[in-house]
């Protein structure tokens, strides 16, 4: 959005449902750019609160510096103000802050900071990293807390003395003890996202907590079910959300925990099962089997028979 600062930017996440679009690649694995604004297009005609391009549904981990910052730029294009876009950032520090200062040349409203690459260093290390980028961009940061990057509330606190831009917590961890600790410290100092894999799962109790938001992959393929979903998650309407678990969500994370690496793998066969393929994922991921292709088909069909399409669905080659 055009002129949105760290804190607005912010603000207008944590009131609605976010966009996770999926990375398309061509017959060669090449970023095909046309297919992913589309796509983007197709998602912006639902009420969404923010697009988060190049993040961890998006395969940021299997793209090089060049395609994020195009995956960025084409997001941003397509967007058009509509709503914040939020790129993906992580490995070591100057990557990082590479990455930071090319999405904002590409016109990005926020970053997301995933965790370093690989390795694992002492809190004050992680510390030290957050605080070189928020401080190398003038965009609001989100830190992902999550795996090797495991920040602390007394830590997370300074950060937000130290840098305004640092507005957003993503948890992709599950402690519950940590999460209150940080809520009960910063309040609404800061915006708070829900991002553990299939967070539907976690979105009604994290509620309680201050995070009003989540990232929703299955918005990408499902997208009148997933808002449905989190409407009924901020209505606290418990029937709704038990019969959205029990009915999609727990028999969709059995299928997902068949296979390693199959967070973003079921998300493309998601694209596939309902005509709008977003091309394979990239190696060392792989793809959903025929025999578990078909279950999903099955399974979406059960929530939504309408979604599911015999041929692809015509891709709008986007200038």
């Amino acid at each position: 959005m055009a002129g949105i600062g760290p804190k607005d930017m912010a603000q207008t996440i944590g009131t609605g449902l976010l966009s996770f679009p999926v990375t398309h690649f061509d017959s060669d694995n090449r970023f095909d750019e046309g297919p992913y604004r589309e796509h983007c297009a197709w998602m912006l005609e639902k009420p969404l609160a923010g697009l988060f391009a190049a993040g961890g549904t998006g395969e940021f981990f299997s793209l090089s510096l060049t395609e994020v910052r195009d995956v960025v730029a084409a997001a941003v294009k397509e967007t058009n103000g509509k709503v914040p876009v939020v790129a993906g950032c992580g490995y070591g520090t100057q990557i990082a802050i590479e990455l930071a200062q090319s999405a904002e040349q590409a016109g990005a409203d926020g970053l997301l900071l995933l965790p370093p690459y690989l390795i694992s260093g002492k809190s004050d290390g992680f510390e030290a990293h957050i605080d070189a980028v928020c401080k190398s961009t003038s965009l609001g940061v989100i830190v992902y807390n999550r795996d090797n990057g495991i920040i602390e509330d007394e830590a997370l606190a300074r950060l937000c003395d130290n840098n305004p831009n640092l507005v957003g917590y993503k948890d992709g961890v599950g402690d519950i003890e940590l999460m209150t600790r940080i809520y009960t410290r910063l309040g609404d100092r800061l915006t708070y996202i829900g991002g553990l894999p299939t967070a539907e799962t976690f979105a009604a109790p994290y509620l309680k907590m201050g995070v009003t938001t989540y990232s929703s992959a299955i918005f990408n393929f499902l997208p009148d079910w997933a808002l449905n979903f989190y409407k009924a998650v901020r209505a606290e309407d418990q029937a709704a959300v038990l019969a959205g678990l029990r009915d999609f969500v727990m028999p969709y994370i059995a299928l997902r925990n068949k296979g390693k690496g199959y967070a973003v793998s079921i998300v493309k066969a998601g694209m596939q099962a309902i005509g709008r393929p977003a091309g394979p994922v990239r190696t060392p991921l792989t793809d959903l089997s025929q025999a578990e292709m078909a279950e999903l088909k099955a399974l979406i069909a059960k929530v939504q028979p309408t979604a599911l399409k015999d041929e692809p669905h015509p891709i709008v080659r986007l200038a």
